[in-house]
């Protein structure tokens, strides 16, 4: 075995006993640094209580009509080449 390969095997031990210390004494283990880039997705449980339901708006018959004559009145405009 080559002395690096037994530094990075003494290294490896030392992290072991050491988060194994961290345990046994209620200490948070130390957080290992992360690659540079773009974050994992940390995904978020949806609340317990739920939200009553919106109520649907009701249009009149006037204003369907209403509305439906003035998408006509555009569409002629448009096909006309007028804007």
């Amino acid at each position: 075995m080559a002395i690096s390969d037994i530094l990075a095997s003494i290294d490896h031990d030392l992290a072991k006993l050491q988060q194994a210390k961290a345990v046994l004494s209620g200490v948070a283990a130390p957080v290992a640094k992360r690659k540079p880039g773009r974050p994992k997705k940390v995904v978020v449980a949806a609340p317990a209580v739920e939200k009553p339901a919106k109520k649907k708006r009701k249009l009149s018959a006037e204003g369907r009509k209403r509305i439906a004559e003035a998408v006509k009145k555009r569409w002629a405009a448009q096909k006309a080449g007028v804007k």
